[in-house]
């Protein structure tokens, strides 16, 4: 099916149906796994076709695989891409394609409150190669553009952000960056294709990390980006050599995954949603962050570029660290752990999960209170969830 086909499908049917509607070995009705490393071609002209890209086919597994193949389209026509490539990791997926549109003396702008990963390479590594880096206050929209204008080659944006869910004006920034010839990329792991298409807001690049709501089960790693196919095929040159490949057992679990994504993401914003409405009215809660709720300062533009606003809230406790102590042990129905997307509500501190890589000092610069605590709100019933997460609140 064309591009143009799959423009009048609805999300859960691509979910479950792209990549797969032509027949597959000895007519299996499910994408097999294939752990072959290489791939025999008894005509050498063939295989040299298949070699240099001039043919369909495979040759090495560390280039491409069927099973991956298939992961990928199914993600290229979820958000609307020219091609799609993917990658081991979704920290994978970021740094080869950083890497890749990036040379020693170009600039790269984004914001201070990227996941801490990215942080990280925005901070140690990029610099190192020569790289310059500008990374802005999020909510301050016009130092962005002024620093976007003092010259961007790449414009790397995040929305909602990891852990404070602040929300970017996509529409307008990667306008900016556009007037400035920068590649725009967009992190949607948050969001997701059910929630966000920054593709079609003008964004060049999407990239996720797999691992949570687009495999959703919290047993797969995988990263995946999306867009321009020049820039597709550039990441994916680099990738090949680089060697942070997706392998296919990967592949088939987050292939799985996505066949309930839409179901799984529909029933995730229901739930986080709730869940930010109770804490908000808790003597025992400082503060939340959900862009769904209409006192967030984020949820007019949230509301005008999202379907959705995502299974990802936070919420900072009015005690001390110790009160963080108290509260995480006695929730009975999530697991405590650093990751995120999964069917099961999973809680923890940025301290520990997504910034654990910064300091005390730098995770305050990023406006991320010790107090703070990332939630996952999962699809269990939400009456059950809000009553455990209520019993805990109470020990405090």
């Amino acid at each position: 099916m064309t591009n143009q086909d799959w423009g009048k499908i609805k999300q859960s049917t691509k979910a479950v149906w792209a990549g797969e509607t032509r027949p597959f070995f000895e007519g299996c009705a499910q994408v097999p796994i294939v752990n072959s490393v290489s791939y025999s071609h008894d005509d050498v002209d063939e295989w040299f076709e298949v070699a240099t890209g001039k043919r369909e086919g495979h040759i090495y597994s560390r280039n491409t695989n069927p099973t991956v193949q298939v992961f990928e389209e199914k993600m290229r026509v979820l958000e609307g891409a020219e091609a799609a490539t993917s990658f081991a990791t979704g920290m994978a997926a970021i740094s080869n394609t950083l890497f890749t549109l990036l040379s020693p003396g170009q600039r790269v702008v984004s914001v201070k409150d990227t996941y801490g990963g990215t942080s990280i390479v925005f901070l140690e590594h990029l610099p190192r190669f020569g790289i310059e880096v500008s990374l802005c206050e999020t909510h301050d929209i016009e130092a962005i553009f002024a620093e976007i204008k003092k010259g961007c080659d790449v414009l790397y944006l995040e929305t909602p952000t990891n852990p404070t869910m602040k929300i970017l004006d996509l529409k307008r920034l990667i306008a900016a960056g556009k007037a400035q010839n920068a590649v725009v990329m967009v992190d949607n792991t948050f969001a997701t294709p059910i929630n966000q298409n920054p593709l079609e807001l003008g964004a060049d690049l999407v990239v996720h990390s797999a691992t949570k709501f687009i495999g959703g089960h919290s047993d797969a790693m995988g990263g995946v980006i999306c867009g321009r196919e020049d820039l597709v095929k550039q990441v994916y040159a680099f990738r090949e050599i680089n060697g942070g490949t997706l392998d296919a057992n990967s592949a088939y679990l987050l292939l799985r995954g996505l066949k309930t994504l839409k179901l799984r993401i529909d029933k995730q914003n229901e739930n986080a949603m709730a869940l930010a409405e109770f804490l908000m009215n808790h003597k025992n809660v400082d503060d939340v962050f959900y862009p769904g709720l209409e006192s967030d300062p984020g949820h007019e533009v949230a509301k005008s570029q999202m379907k959705g606003y995502s299974g990802m809230l936070g919420f900072s406790l009015k005690g001390g660290f110790d009160d963080v102590r108290k509260f995480l042990p006695e929730i009975r129905f999530a697991h405590r752990a650093a990751h995120l997307g999964g069917v099961e509500t999973i809680v923890g501190p940025p301290r520990t999960t997504s910034h654990v890589e910064l300091s005390e000092d730098q995770r305050r610069k990023l406006g991320i209170p010790e107090t703070l605590i990332r939630c996952s709100v999962g699809i269990e019933d939400i009456e059950d969830i809000i009553d455990d997460f209520a019993q805990a609140l109470a020990k405090i």
